[in-house]
């Protein structure tokens, strides 16, 4: 598994419970050493040894079937969500909120929700330091259409089309 070096010191909780269930975690020194490099090795390593490594996706990014697979994985989320609250409130919610950082959470909480104009699907960004900083990770608010590990999103990026650094 691969996680950037200071997403590992920010769960590092987590890094230990899968250390524990026997996962190799690798902490990616490269670049901001976050999620973008932490891909970006999984996918040298993918590339390079086809033979050996199986290439998924913990996020809604990359190229076709990822996000579609990650959508599916995801949507117990929704499924889940969608039945309890008929269940407990008699009645469809009038919103669903979701964190929208690497999208997995939303896709699954969201497409359970799809077909039910009157339910609003509200994506919540980082903000970081405010928008207004430059700090943050806001690719929807402040994102232009760009290409990121394969595939075509909202990215941020600089006017030469480089990546550039979220913070959240």
């Amino acid at each position: 598994i691969y996680m950037g070096e200071v997403d590992t010191q920010r769960q590092a909780l987590n890094v230990a419970r899968m250390r524990m269930l026997g996962a190799e975690v690798i902490a990616v020194k490269s670049g901001s050493r976050t999620l973008k490099d932490a891909i970006n090795e999984a996918f040298r390593d993918w590339v390079a040894n086809v033979d050996r490594t199986h290439y998924l996706f913990g996020t809604v990014a990359g190229p076709h079937p990822f996000p579609a697979l990650v959508r599916d994985f995801h949507r117990v989320i929704g499924v889940e969500a969608r039945r309890q609250i008929l269940e407990r409130a008699g009645r469809l919610p009038d919103a669903a909120v979701a964190c929208v950082g690497g999208g997995s959470n939303a896709i699954g909480l969201f497409h359970a929700f799809l077909p039910d104009a009157d339910v609003r699907l509200i994506g919540c960004e980082p903000g970081g330091h405010g928008i207004e900083t430059g700090e943050h990770a806001a690719t929807l608010t402040e994102g232009t259409p760009g290409i990121l590990h394969g595939s075509r999103s909202y990215v941020l990026q600089d006017e030469d089309g480089q990546i550039t650094e979220p913070y959240s």
